[in-house]
């Protein structure tokens, strides 16, 4: 029993020995590739996800100023310059269409606009408008310097407010002073477009000299025109 047990001990000794050398071998496929049975690679060492789109620029803050000339090029989506920021040049133009029974009202309105300061705008607009109400028809020019705060909601919603100053003809009645304040929205749309409908009321006064009466002279009287509009504009941003 000693002669053969030794033999049967050793064997049992050679087995446990060699195995532990085999598990630590990667397993083989048939191919040979050991990549496909090899361990994930774990989650931290993974690269960040990058998306190719271009984002938005930042928008207005405090402690940006006017770049040299004025006037920044390239903003937009893309740039490094967003809507609102001091320098931004944006030219466009609006119209709007109000009809009712026996009323209309047709304009258009080209304009510029230039921020001199962070979300602060100053804007030249040239108004035509042609208002038909009943039998009568009038044609009305207006010429207007606007100044105009813009508050952003996000990168590409901005609410804004503007009280325009300036000059308003109007036919058979003459010209005189215009003041319309005006509210409204600014949405950024593609690279550089920006949306803006907005709501204005202008008043223009103007002089209206009487025919004398008997022994009375000329009597000059002081009217007021009101009108309603309700634009939507387009702009593009440099």
């Amino acid at each position: 029993m000693r002669i053969m047990s030794k033999p049967i001990f050793t064997a049992i000794l050679a087995t446990v020995a060699v195995s532990p050398a085999f598990a630590d071998d990667p397993p083989q496929n048939p191919d040979g590739d050991t990549e496909k049975t090899a361990a994930p690679t774990p989650l931290k060492e993974l690269p960040a996800p990058q998306s190719d789109k271009d984002m938005q620029p930042p928008v207005a803050s405090p402690d940006v100023v006017l770049p040299p000339g004025g006037v920044v090029e390239q903003a937009g989506v893309g740039g490094v310059i967003g809507y609102g920021r001091a320098g931004v040049l944006e030219l466009g133009g609006s119209a709007g269409l109000m009809v009712a029974p026996e009323f209309r009202n047709v304009n258009v309105s080209p304009s510029i606009g230039w921020f001199l300061a962070d979300n602060l705008e100053l804007s030249g607009i040239f108004g035509v408008s042609n208002i038909k109400a009943g039998d009568s028809e009038s044609t009305v020019l207006s010429a207007l310097i606007e100044p105009s705060y813009h508050v952003p909601f996000n990168r590409t919603t901005f609410a804004f407010l503007g009280m325009g100053f300036g000059y308003a003809h109007i036919q058979d009645l003459g010209g005189g002073l215009a003041v319309a304040p005006r509210i409204g929205a600014n949405v950024l749309v593609g690279r550089s477009g920006v949306l803006t409908p907005s709501l204005s009321y202008e008043y223009t006064t103007h002089d209206i000299q009487t025919t004398p009466v008997g022994d009375m002279k000329d009597v000059t009287v002081l009217a007021v025109s009101q009108a309603l509009r309700i634009n939507i504009g387009y702009t593009a941003m440099w």
